[in-house]
């Protein structure tokens, strides 16, 4: 099991996510960290599952950070700045302020599966549903030469910074791609 790290630039602030997030039942390891040094530097020695973030740190800014991580790392970032566009497929943005909600849904979606969470249930779409997104998958994997859980996570990710539903997002890919 990986743990997660949440990078602050004030020890408090990391504190206060952590406790949102232990408070809800999410059972990994959770560590805080003051510079972008101490997360490469737990991140060389532990499994790490999820990364959370801010933008800036007294040594380096999270791209600086993000560059040096593993690409199988998934990293929330809180940030004001709604113009920001991650540069990154691994980045997610959630915008502050946030609810509680918000971010523990995003935590609990970009770790890793298992099976032992239990309240994680399957979504059943219908077979009609399950050949646009399918579809939209093979669109983004030709066109911006993705693999497969790439494409789908780019789905995910756009489904839920539009508010829309998988299926709908798929769809727009597919009308964007002529199709």
């Amino acid at each position: 099991m990986g743990c997660i790290l949440i990078g602050m630039p004030k020890h408090e602030d990391a504190s206060h996510i952590a406790e949102l997030i232990r408070n809800d039942g999410v059972s990994e390891e959770i560590l805080s960290c003051t510079t972008g040094a101490d997360i490469l530097r737990k991140a060389e020695d532990l499994e790490i599952s999820l990364v959370i973030c801010t933008r800036y740190f007294s040594d380096m800014g999270y791209e600086e950070m993000t560059s040096y991580l593993p690409a199988s790392i998934s990293i929330l970032l809180l940030t004001k700045d709604a113009t920001l566009v991650p540069f990154s497929p691994n980045v997610i943005r959630l915008l502050m302020p946030f609810k509680r909600g918000d971010l523990i849904s995003t935590v609990k979606m970009l770790l890793p599966y298992r099976p032992d969470f239990g309240h994680r249930k399957k979504v059943r779409r219908s077979p009609e549903e399950q050949r646009i997104i399918d579809e939209a998958k093979s669109v983004l994997m030709n066109r911006n030469e993705m693999t497969e859980p790439e494409a789908f996570r780019y789905l995910q990710k756009s489904s839920m910074d539009s508010g829309r539903t998988l299926v709908e997002s798929a769809q727009m890919i597919l009308l964007l791609d002529g199709g």
